[in-house]
C-alpha cells in the first residue's frame, strides 16, 4: 500500500503494523490448514482402525509422517521467506 501521501508519519506508521499484523494472521490460518491436511492425510495414510492404543507399525508410520511435514514446512517456508526478502530490497 504505497497510497498513504496524505497520511501522516504515525498514521503511516500504524497502517504498517496493520499490515504486518495482518500477514502474519494468514500465515497462521495457513499453517492450521496445513495441518488440517496433514493430520487427514497421516490418518488415512497410517491408521488402518482406529483402537484404544496404537501399535507400534501405526505410531512409527505417524511420527516419519509427520517429520516429513515438518521439513517440507520448513523447506517451503524458508524458500517463501527468501523469496519475499529478496522482494523487498
Amino acid at each position: 500500500m504505497d497510497n498513504f501521501e496524505n497520511f501522516s508519519s504515525s498514521d503511516k506508521a500504524e497502517a504498517a503494523e496493520l499490515q504486518r499484523m495482518i500477514a502474519i494472521e494468514q500465515q497462521k490460518a495457513q499453517f492450521q490448514a496445513q495441518v488440517h491436511t496433514f493430520t487427514d492425510v497421516c490418518w488415512d495414510k497410517c491408521v488402518d482402525s482406529p483402537g484404544s492404543k496404537l501399535d507400534n507399525r501405526t505410531e512409527t508410520c505417524l511420527v516419519n509422517c509427520v517429520e516429513r511435514f515438518i521439513d517440507t514446512t520448513l523447506t517451503i517456508t524458508n524458500r517463501f521467506t527468501q523469496m519475499v526478502q529478496k522482494g523487498a530490497h
